[in-house]
Parts: C-alpha cells; structure tokens; sequence
C-alpha cells in the first residue's frame, strides 16, 4: 500500500464507519472465542494498529506489519500496552503465532501475490487449537480504482477462498458473507468510481461521509457481529448471502502443515500492483 494511504488509514481508522464497524465486529468475535478471558492475539498486517489498540485493554496483543510507515503510525497513536513491531515475513512472527490463541489475518492475503505460500505457512506456525480470524474482500464484480489505489491482486469468490484451505489441517467453524446490508450501497458507489477514475494509480472511495450518515452507516454494518456470534453460538460453519467482503473462521488442528505454493489452474488475479496492468 502507498504511504499516502497508511497516513490516511490512520486518520480515518477510529472515525471512518467501514473501520469501526469491522473493529466492532472482530473485537465481539475475539471475545466470545476467547470465552471472556484475556487471550494471547497476534495481528498479522496490523496497518496502524486500529484492532492492536480495540483489544489490548482486554488481552495481550501483538501487531506485525512490514511498512515501516505503518509501525511508525501505529506506535505514534499507540497506548498503554500496545505492542506493534516490524516483520517482512511469517518466521520473524513464529515465536508469537506458536503461543497465540487467536491470529488476526485482516485485510491481508488480497495484497499478496502467492496468498496460498502465506495462508499454509501461518497455518503451520499456529499451535493445534489456535484460532485463526480471517477478511477479505469479495465479489470480483466490485472491483473498482479503490482496488488499484491499495494494491490488491484479487477480489474474492467463496470458492476461491476456501480453496486456500483446502487440504490443511484446519476446521472451518464459519465463513460468512461481511457488510451484506450495505453492499448495494458499495455497489453503486464502485460501479460510479469505475467510469470516473481510470488512473492506473487508482482511486479511494475511503472518504469520512458527514456525521449523521457516519453514523448510521457504522450501526448498519456493526450490526452483523449479532448475526456472525449467534452463528458461532449455535455451530452453524456458513451463512449464506453475498457481502463486500468474507469473514473466516478457522481452527487449527494437529498433524503436520505442508507449506504450498499456488497451485495451478487456479482462476487469474484480478490486477498485479507490480506492473500496474489490470487484468483483462
């Protein structure tokens, strides 16, 4: 992601309602696998630490991202115990995945051009029982200049990625549509931004609406945590609908990990931010 867009991140992240609502959600959702007890979390990618900073009052947290500028933003608006530190790969991060109970993966593996290598080497850095919280973004037909502007390789189908997990020894305990009230909403506002903004360096639609929209925008999304922990509740693994983005969550199980690279005949991305090219 450019540099610009962390400084923006960080300015946005504790009033924006897409960051907030997601907050909200994730934050419920710790807890109730953490069963209310303080839990050893490791945030993969934390960015400027928005979820680092929801949870260390209640649980002891560490954040990884590999921008330097983005550790230096989260440890600027950092707090008391508020850990984030600089890490390029996952064997700098393993001595924390080996004891965390949950591993927050937010946001992530749409900026990764092998997602399968790093999805299967976090999934062998776990402990058996780990639990592992993952988002991404979904539905190909959303693909707009705010993809470009934030360097993603793809938009994500349901099947596309269950197939990250495939064959690893993991148990899915959900994967649920995320932010489905509003997708007609972010539908309209991408399909504007595609014929207006053709710039192979993008265009973000992350702009602060006025108060009152913010406002109702972020009840309407956090909303969903209802929905998402009654599911976890009754041990339903999947909900059906179509949102802007997956929620998955995954349990780590025992037996040996097998670290993967992508396989072939795997669909196209969507966009490499190396070359600047959208797919056609």
């Amino acid at each position: 992601m450019r540099a610009d867009l962390f400084a923006q991140h960080a300015a946005l992240e504790e009033r924006h309602w897409w960051f907030q609502g997601r907050t909200a959600i994730i934050a419920d959702l710790v807890d109730q696998l953490a069963a209310g007890r303080p839990a050893e979390i490791v945030d993969v990618g934390c960015g400027t630490g928005a979820l680092v900073r929801r949870l260390a009052p209640h649980h002891r947290v560490i954040g990884f991202d590999p921008s330097p500028d983005a550790v230096a933003l989260a440890r600027q608006l950092g707090g008391p115990g508020v850990q984030v530190e600089r890490a390029t790969t996952i064997d700098e991060m393993r001595p924390a995945l080996a004891h965390a109970r949950i591993v927050l993966l937010m946001d992530v593996l749409e900026h990764l051009r092998d997602d399968f290598f790093v999805a299967s080497e976090l999934v062998a850095a776990m402990a058996p029982g780990a639990m592992l919280i993952v988002t991404v973004p979904a539905d190909p037909a959303l693909w707009s200049s705010h993809d470009i502007a934030f360097a993603h390789y793809r938009r994500y189908t349901r099947v596309r990625l269950q197939q990250l997990w495939a064959g690893l020894p993991v148990t899915t305990r959900l994967v649920s549509p995320l932010n489905r009230r509003l997708r007609p909403l972010v539908r309209m506002v991408r399909g504007l931004h595609r014929r207006r903004w053709r710039s192979p360096a993008g265009h973000s639609d992350l702009t602060l609406p006025i108060r009152p929209v913010n406002t109702l925008l972020r009840h309407i999304f956090a909303s969903e945590r209802i929905d998402l922990m009654q599911a976890l509740s009754l041990g339903m693994t999947e909900l059906p609908g179509a949102g802007v983005s997956w929620l998955t969550v995954l349990q780590r199980e025992y037996g040996s990990c097998l670290v993967r690279t992508r396989p072939a005949g795997i669909a196209a991305d969507q966009h490499d931010p190396d070359a600047r090219h959208v797919a056609a």
